[in-house]
This record gives structure tokens, C-alpha cells and sequence, in this order.
């Protein structure tokens, strides 16, 4: 499988590296991206600039959690398949920890109406409007992506099922083979990679395997750990985007039925503004309330592994991938309706639920102002937001 052995001080470095970055990585995918920059790049030299800007390039057209598919490729880069792990591990276990305990603290205490939590809420309405903002600039720049966005919100809100994003993503990159294509051929580096190609074959056969298995084994089952894996799984396989655009595909899958209630939900999304790390780490705190702290290491598992599978899966032939138009047209398509899919989960539910009073949006306001033109780091607005919350019942408005 590996092409050099690596001593067991290597792989320390890789899981340290890290670490390290797990419990300082705040700010988002964006945020962490710049953060492995610094690291891989600038510091220790693992790569170089266009060896790293390929594996972001990659990452960004796999669906799931993009950074955290970096990471995990700087790990198989450096280390094989135990280096991607021990990358994983390091990245995501910090945030993972923080958001176990604070499901069973919620659980433990009972306190879903604290004024706090109300705060954690209207800081998850600043946090994705700034998301929606800063992705739609660069994913739907034109009219005719801007439209794309458009159509998938009206779909996405009209048609709310657990497969419409789904049909949403398929149907915009059928329209970008179509129309978006382009021509032009891109310089591409040679990535070291101690990774085979029958190692990327087989994980990329599991993935496709679990994502038409397991529901069928779902649908002759009545055992939960099947169906909570199912269903995170699939979160992970099929969400463009990165942490913000599954909360649409989560909310899906566990509101309507009943595993979680919407105001848990929220409550939880809003905490995961406060750590650092991959926001899909959210996956441990949904898991954590449905079926404590085993539920919350199953979900964490199961949203991360698609992830994992599809870039040992597509490492060895991302260079011969990204010079067929027809993948990078339908990329640019998928893009732009991503931004449509976040829209509507911004309407609903965060919107609809948080921002009942003048007092609510005028919260709001002030955190996305502070994110968006002061620059502030998403772990201050977090603070604000939570002191913000306290005091709002307090206000004469």
C-alpha cells in the first residue's frame, strides 16, 4: 500500500501537528484552510503552494467537510492511509469532546429555555448569514448561477423531504455538464502520495456500497444504531458545501421524526459556533442527545467516514479528473446551488425560530456586524453572543 515505511516519530508528528490545530483551528472551513496554509505549507514544508492548492481544489469538489478532507489528505500526503487517520483524529477529537459534554450538560440540567441558549441561536443566525454571504460572492458571481441558487431555494422550501437536497445536487451538476463546461486545461503537480491506486479502488467501491446498502438494510431493520448510522452517513456523503450546508440535511433527518426536538437542534448548532474545529463535529452533539455518549462516537464516526473513504478514493486520479469539462462544469453548477441550500436553511430553521422580536434582530445585526465588517474571530462573537442573550430579557424593547 505505502511506497516508504514511517517511523513511529512520524506518525506523533502528524497526530501532534494536528492536535494542535483541533484545539486553535477556529473560524470555519475558510478559517482552517488558511491555519493549514501556515502549518503544512509555510512551516514544516510537507507541501508546496500548488501541491496545496490542488488538494483544496480537490477537497472542494468532494462532497463533505472540505477542511477536514484537506487535513486528512496532508495526513495521507505525508503519512499513508494511518497518517490521514492520525490527522483526523487530532483535528477533530477537541471539538468532539466539548460538544459530548455540552449535550449531556443540556440533557443533565434541562435548560433549552435559558436565555443563554437563545444567544447560542441568534449567533448561529450571524454566523450562517456570513457564511451565505462570503460563499455566494464567489460561488454564484453571474446571473445564471445566481438563478441556479434561486431555483434550489423555492425547491428546497416548497418540497421539504429528506431527498430533495439530494435532487437538488444532482439535478445542478446534470445542468452544469450541460452549460458550464470549461475548455481550458489547468497546470497539475504530481502529488507524492504513498497511496495506491487498488487502495483507492477498493475505498472508493465502500463508499458507494454503504450509501446504496445501508438504507436498504435501514428499511428491514428496526435497530436504531442502524438507523442513526444511515442516516449521519448519508449526511456526510451528500452535502456539498462544508459544515454549514448539512444543518438542512440534518434538520431533515432528525427533527421531523422525532429523534431530537428543533429547539435541541438549535441549541446545539449554536454551540458549535464556539469551538474549534470541523463544524461537522456537530454530528457528536446530535448523537450524544439522541443515544448518549456512545451515539454522540457512532455520529462522529459515520458523518466523517464518507469523507475519509472518497479522498483515499480520488487521490491517485485527481489529475487526470480535473481536465474532463464535464466534472468541472458540473461543479460550478453543484456550487451555486449549495448556496441556494444554505438560503433556505437559514430560513428555515434558524430564521423562523430565533428572531421573534425587534430585540432578536437587533442582537443579530450587531454579531454579523462585528463578524462580517470588524473582523472579530467567531469564538468572540460566541462570548457576545452568549452575554447578549442574558441581557435581552432585560431590555425595555
Amino acid at each position: 500500500m505505502d511506497t516508504k515505511k514511517n517511523s513511529i516519530q512520524d506518525y506523533f508528528t502528524i497526530l501532534w501537528i494536528a492536535t494542535r490545530l483541533g484545539f486553535t483551528s477556529f473560524g470555519g472551513p475558510v478559517a482552517h484552510l488558511g491555519y493549514f496554509h501556515e502549518e503544512y505549507v509555510r512551516r514544516k514544508k510537507w507541501l508546496d503552494e500548488k501541491a496545496y492548492a490542488d488538494l483544496v481544489a480537490l477537497c472542494q469538489f468532494l462532497p463533505g467537510p472540505a477542511s477536514s478532507q484537506v487535513g486528512m489528505g496532508v495526513g495521507i500526503i505525508r503519512g499513508g492511509v494511518i497518517g490521514g487517520i492520525l490527522a483526523f483524529i487530532g483535528f477533530t477529537l477537541p471539538s468532539v469532546i466539548v460538544l459530548i459534554f455540552f449535550a449531556l450538560a443540556l440533557h443533565q440540567f434541562s435548560f433549552y429555555d435559558a436565555s443563554f441558549i437563545h444567544g447560542l441561536k441568534i449567533v448561529a443566525v450571524a454566523v450562517v448569514a456570513h457564511a451565505i454571504i462570503g460563499m455566494g460572492s464567489k460561488l454564484a458571481p453571474d446571473l445564471p448561477r445566481k438563478a441556479i441558487a434561486l431555483l434550489a431555494v423555492v425547491v428546497m422550501l416548497v418540497w421539504q423531504t429528506t431527498l430533495t437536497q439530494v435532487i437538488i445536487i444532482l439535478a445542478a451538476a446534470l445542468i452544469g455538464v450541460f452549460f458550464f463546461q470549461k475548455q481550458e486545461k489547468e497546470e497539475t503537480v504530481n502529488l507524492n502520495l504513498q497511496l495506491s491506486k487498488k487502495t483507492a479502488i477498493i475505498s472508493i467501491s465502500l463508499f458507494f456500497l454503504l450509501l446504496l446498502l445501508l438504507p436498504l438494510a435501514n428499511q428491514v431493520s428496526d435497530w436504531q444504531w442502524l438507523a442513526m448510522f444511515d442516516s449521519f452517513y448519508r449526511s456526510g456523503a451528500l452535502v456539498f458545501g462544508g459544515g454549514h450546508v448539512v444543518l438542512p440535511l440534518l434538520e431533515q433527518e432528525f427533527v421531523p421524526t422525532g429523534w431530537i426536538s428543533e429547539q435541541e437542534f438549535l441549541a446545539g448548532y449554536g454551540a458549535a459556533q464556539a469551538v474549534p474545529g470541523p463544524l461537522f463535529t456537530f454530528a457528536a452533539y446530535l448523537g450524544t442527545v439522541i443515544a448518549g455518549v456512545p451515539g454522540g462516537l457512532l455520529a462522529t464516526f459515520a458523518i466523517f467516514l464518507p469523507a475519509f473513504l472518497l479522498i483515499i478514493g480520488t487521490l491517485p486520479f485527481w489529475n487526470s479528473l480535473r481536465q474532463m469539462p464535464s466534472i468541472r462544469g458540473a461543479l460550478i453548477s453543484v456550487n451555486a446551488a449549495v448556496i441556494g441550500l444554505l438560503i433556505a436553511a437559514f430560513y428555515q430553521p434558524i430564521w423562523t425560530s430565533t428572531i421573534i422580536e425587534a430585540k432578536d434582530f437587533i442582537l443579530a445585526a450587531i454579531l454579523f456586524s462585528l463578524l462580517a465588517f470588524w473582523k472579530l474571530p467567531s469564538w468572540v462573537i460566541v462570548i457576545i453572543g452568549l452575554i447578549g442573550g442574558i441581557l435581552l430579557p432585560y431590555l425595555p424593547i
